[in-house]
């Protein structure tokens, strides 16, 4: 059996939360390969909206396995408080939930770290979320971090002040007040024990002998493939691979073991936090779009960025990933406009055009070059297939299979897993 890989393929925020919970009927086990509580996943149903950040979406179905893989870096203050949070929906995650003790561990000096960073960059700033994921990775790379599995050892508190009086003296360098420190502490210690009754597992050996056994799975990514810390818009980027290779690496199958890769996108583009957006509007219709969308990060609650459709990127993004199948996410937030457009080339500050996806360059230095296409301005609401489209949408559907070259097999048209039409 191959595990099949779920991702975004803009900048995060695509509803990959949604699609996994509406397909996770089909699996056995939703495994989570990087990122951490920067991530928030909502999923909406039976009139009540759920916002996951570290937990995989599966995790409301409960004959499925949910799996927190090596390659996620784990908050334990804010993993206790979702695991309480979800306790009166009855959710038994002594059956369902199990985490890799190589994951890696944030620590409350991480969030400090963040902060001292981001300030410290001033008008260049990335825009992080402030949940200490960029040090926490750094420290994994730097060899010095904490993972879960060292919660078990009888010298974690050494190991942890250890890690700590390194972190203290970088802020010390960064002038950084940290007399909230022993409040965080406190707080993060008694998560600790909290989360020793956990299922804490060496995850690859569970991952791969539940696919030889005949397994179906899905790896759930976080934030969108133009993010990826080595293919994104770098430097304002997350801190983990968010493209197929990163599901391999974070949960430890081989990539012979891959199979489908389904590539989510918004049928527009938003972004949060700083760097190059091409199609951005700064308009009236950015406005109309952000709040039909009610585009407010579900993390933070930042304002996201809106804009047109990219092509170019979003090709770029299914070449990197080896995307197989589309789906496309809130359709029925177009419905207000009564013409749409599409980015499908850059005009450069020459005057060449491109259809190259060109992320280092700030999107005042391309001029984005637009497809007009009739809108629907019909409320999707209550459309249960295809086939009752309006004809408008379904041109539009059409005109981006036969850009992007990958069929899109699925239209989300509103945020209830009800809302999710199959074609």
């Amino acid at each position: 059996m191959k595990m099949d890989v779920l991702l975004g393929l803009q900048w995060g925020d695509e509803g990959k939360g949604k699609v996994v919970d509406y397909l996770a009927p089909k699996y056995h086990m939703v495994a989570r390969f990087q990122g951490g509580p920067n991530a928030g996943h909502t999923l909406e149903f039976d009139g009540i909206k759920h916002v996951l950040h570290q937990i995989p979406s599966g995790i409301f179905r409960n004959s499925l396995k949910n799996i927190i893989g090596n390659g996620v870096v784990l908050d334990p203050v804010i993993l206790k408080k979702e695991i309480e949070g979800l306790k009166k929906f009855n959710i038994d995650f002594s059956k369902n939930l199990f985490v890799s003790k190589k994951a890696t561990i944030i620590v409350p000096t991480h969030k400090l770290l963040d902060a001292a960073y981001e300030k410290a960059k001033g008008d260049k700033k990335i825009g992080s979320t402030l949940k200490g994921i960029g040090p926490t990775y750094q420290d994994k790379i730097g060899r010095v971090a904490l993972r879960v599995g060292d919660m078990l050892s009888p010298d974690f508190r050494e190991r942890y002040d250890v890690l700590v009086e390194r972190h203290l003296s970088i802020l010390t360098y960064y002038a950084y007040d940290t007399s909230e420190l022993a409040a965080l502490e406190n707080v993060f210690f008694e998560a600790i024990e909290f989360f020793k009754s956990l299922n804490l597992v060496e995850s690859e050996f569970e991952v791969n002998a539940a696919l030889d056994a005949g397994s179906r799975i899905l790896a759930e990514g976080a934030q969108g493939s133009l993010l990826d810390i080595d293919f994104g818009s770098y430097p304002f980027v997350t801190s983990s691979n968010t493209m197929t290779s990163g599901a391999c690496s974070g949960l430890g199958v081989a990539p012979s073991r891959i199979g489908e890769v389904f590539g989510i996108f918004k049928a527009y583009c938003t972004r949060v936090g700083s760097g190059p957006f091409p199609t951005e509007l700064f308009d009236a219709d950015g406005e109309s779009m952000r709040r039909e969308g009610n585009e407010f990060g579900s993390t933070t609650g930042r304002p996201r960025r809106c804009g047109w459709l990219d092509l170019p990127a979003l090709k770029y993004s299914i070449m990197i990933n080896g995307v197989t199948q589309l789906f496309m996410m809130k359709a029925d937030v177009l419905n207000i406009f009564e013409e749409i457009k599409v980015c499908t080339h850059y005009r450069l500050a020459d005057g060449s055009v491109i259809d190259r996806y060109s992320f280092d360059s700030d999107s005042t230095e391309v001029e984005p070059v637009y497809k007009t296409m009739k809108g629907w301005h019909t409320s999707l609401a209550a459309v249960a297939s295809y086939a009752e489209f309006p004809e408008e949408l379904k041109a539009y559907v059409t005109f981006l299979e036969e850009e992007l070259g990958v069929p899109i097999k699925m239209v989300s048209v509103g945020p209830d897993r009800k809302q999710t039409i199959i074609r």
